[in-house]
C-alpha cells in the first residue's frame, strides 16, 4: 500500500507518495483527458521551473492530464542528490507514471529528462503515445561530463569519488560523482538504435552552450520511428525558458496531443 500525504503550495496542492522503499516522490498532479502529458526536468533541477508550469497551466486550460515530480534527490522529494544515478531517476519516472497517472501518455523530457523519457518509454512502451525533447542530453555523462575531461579530473574521480563544478544556473556547485558516471554508462542509447517508434518532437537551441545541438540530430538518427522533428532554434540557449520558448513548447506539446488523441491515443 502507497501512503499517500498532502502539502499546499501556494499555487496549488503538492502530494508525496511513499515508496514501498521508504523514498518520497513530490509531485503535482492535474486530472484531465489523454494523453496525459508527464514533464521530466533536468539534472538538478526541480517541477517548480518555467516549462514545467507553464505546461501545466497549458494542459489545465486544454483539460488535459498533467503530472510534474521531482526525482530522489531533487526539490521536495526526499534523498540525496550525491546518491542519485541516471539509472535510479528513471526508476522515478517509470514508478510516477505507474503509480501517478493513467492511460496513454505525452512524455516531455528536458536535457537529461530527454534521456530519463527515453529509458522511461522504453520501459513503458505500450503507454507512451509520443515524446517531446528539450534540449534532450541522452549520454550526457559519459559524451559532455567523462570524454572531454582532462586527465587529473578523471583521477580525482576515481581518487574521491565526486568533482564539484562551478554551475551558470546555480551560486552553488554541481557534484559530480564517479557512481552518476559509471551507472550512465549502463544507460548509453546512442551507441545504438533506440527501439521507439511513436512520435517524437526535438526543440534545440543553436546556442545551447551544455549540450550541443548536433546532439538532436543524433537522437533523431537513432530513434526506430520514422515520425520524428528536429527544430532548431538559432537563438535559443539551453533552457528554452523565454516566452517565445514557452510559446513554442505549447504548440508543439499541443499539436502532438492533438495527433495523438485523433489516432485514438
Amino acid at each position: 500500500m502507497i501512503a499517500r500525504s498532502l502539502l499546499m503550495t501556494a499555487n496549488s496542492p503538492m502530494r508525496k507518495f511513499a515508496r514501498a522503499d521508504g523514498a518520497e516522490i513530490a509531485y503535482h498532479l492535474t486530472p484531465g483527458a489523454p494523453p496525459g502529458v508527464v514533464f521530466l526536468t533536468g539534472f538538478r533541477s526541480d517541477m517548480t521551473g518555467d516549462k514545467a508550469t507553464t505546461l501545466e497551466a497549458f494542459c489545465r486550460d486544454r483539460g488535459q492530464a498533467y503530472l510534474r515530480f521531482d526525482y530522489t534527490g531533487h526539490g521536495a522529494s526526499s534523498g540525496e542528490f550525491t546518491e542519485g544515478t541516471i539509472g535510479q531517476w528513471a526508476e522515478d519516472a517509470i514508478f510516477a507514471v505507474d503509480e501517478l497517472i493513467e492511460g496513454p501518455l505525452l512524455l516531455v523530457g528536458s536535457s537529461m529528462g530527454g534521456w530519463i523519457m527515453l529509458l522511461a518509454a522504453l520501459a513503458r512502451r505500450e503507454r507512451v503515445a509520443g515524446l517531446v525533447g528539450i534540449a534532450a542530453a541522452p549520454d550526457f555523462t559519459e559524451d559532455l561530463i567523462w570524454e572531454p575531461a582532462a586527465a587529473e579530473l578523471r583521477e580525482q574521480l576515481v581518487r574521491t569519488g565526486v568533482h564539484y563544478e562551478a554551475s551558470a544556473y546555480d551560486e552553488e556547485p554541481t557534484p559530480i560523482t564517479l557512481r552518476l558516471i559509471e551507472d550512465g554508462r549502463r544507460h548509453l542509447l546512442l551507441r545504438g538504435r533506440i527501439e521507439l517508434d511513436c512520435p517524437v518532437r526535438l526543440l534545440h537551441g543553436v546556442q545551447d552552450p551544455d549540450v550541443p545541438w548536433p546532439t538532436a540530430q543524433r537522437l533523431a538518427a537513432a530513434l526506430a520511428s520514422d515520425d520524428v522533428e528536429v527544430t532548431l532554434i538559432k537563438s535559443g540557449d539551453h533552457r528554452l525558458s523565454e516566452p517565445r520558448d514557452l510559446e513554442r513548447l505549447k504548440r508543439v506539446v499541443g499539436a502532438l496531443s492533438d495527433e495523438i488523441a485523433a489516432a485514438g491515443g
